[in-house]
């Protein structure tokens, strides 16, 4: 949640929007985080976030755009994990306000996703639209297998809206439904990063980056040392098993192994480690890779037809259990 928390700080600090930037914003949070409800009768307004700050924010947009006079209180979290929670209310002008801000359409029904006027508006529109939906139910996770940006909507409608909004800005976004409840998500690295910078968190954008470009470097080098350490493993098991049935051969042959697949058994025992290509610069005259693998390969299958021919255990008997033959 810290990275969620930083985004929201930053983003609750930009000033001096232009007025249909700020109308996207506020209006996408009363979308978001709450919406209408009737008390005594009357349409009321009302915005619940995880904010002081916020609240004083939308409290003081909803003053200044649309003259009305919000109650800002704090109010019980419906979970014990969430901390305290503020509603930001407007009872009197209400409906007049769901009017305004798109909540409610001409036959006074409440508006089920976003109004068009946002979906369809400039591109700093649109940034705000998102900037405000985040605000509101908008959460963060860290770079990595399981990253994401994702906002919780209040319907599918909502939803749709706001996938519309982010093609427009040129992201990639989807939306799922999960436990019942709509969500927005984003998921790929560079779009995360171009959603944090259109909604105006530039540092957050530039530090996750950052985060992201280091745990990709980590895990590409962590991939690497996997890599070659299961490489040495197989390499150091293969040539145990190898020495192994070479041993094994010479022992079953005795005298009778021809001098040059004993050489070049010999060879492989004399240096357990080496490649075949090593072996074969260590032979004398020098011999190519494919004729010092050549020799072994006689020199084993020459052993294992006489240990078959005299009904003993052949060359792969001494090879230690769990390695490869």
């Amino acid at each position: 949640m810290a990275l969620t928390t930083d985004v929201k700080a930053e983003l609750v600090s930009i000033r001096n929007a232009p007025p249909t930037v700020r109308v996207a914003e506020v209006t996408a949070i009363l979308r978001f985080a709450g919406g209408l409800h009737s008390i005594a009768g009357r349409v009321a307004v009302e915005a619940e976030v995880d904010a002081e700050t916020l609240a004083r924010r939308v409290a003081r947009d909803l003053a200044e755009i649309y003259g009305v006079r919000p109650e800002i209180a704090q109010v019980q979290s419906s979970t014990a994990n969430e901390g305290a929670r503020w509603a930001v209310r407007v009872i009197g002008a209400g409906e007049t306000l769901a009017r305004q801000t798109g909540l409610l359409d001409q036959r006074r029904r409440p508006v089920r996703g976003l109004p068009n006027r946002l979906t369809t508006g400039s591109r700093a529109e649109i940034a705000g639209l998102w900037r405000g939906a985040f605000l509101a139910a908008g959460t963060l996770s860290e770079p990595g297998r399981s990253a994401m940006l994702e906002v919780a909507c209040p319907s599918s409608e909502a939803a749709m809206a706001l996938v519309g909004a982010a093609h427009r800005l040129g992201v990639a976004a989807k939306a799922r439904e999960v436990r019942g409840m709509p969500r927005v998500v984003v998921r790929e690295g560079e779009a995360i990063r171009t959603v944090l910078s259109e909604m105006g968190a530039q540092k957050t954008a530039v530090a996750w980056e950052e985060l992201r470009q280091r745990r990709e470097v980590r895990a590409g080098v962590n991939r690497l040392v996997n890599f070659d350490d299961a490489n040495l493993r197989r390499s150091a098991q293969a040539a145990v098993a190898a020495c192994a049935r070479v041993e094994r051969a010479l022992e079953i042959l005795a005298d009778e192994v021809p001098d040059h697949l004993k050489v070049a058994g010999e060879l492989r025992l004399a240096h357990r480690d080496a490649s075949l290509d090593e072996l074969g610069h260590h032979a004398d005259p020098p011999l190519t890779k494919d004729a010092v693998a050549g020799r072994i390969r006689r020199l084993l299958a020459m052993a294992d037809k006489r240990a078959q021919q005299e009904g003993i255990p052949g060359t792969e008997a001494a090879v230690p259990a769990g390695l490869d033959v």
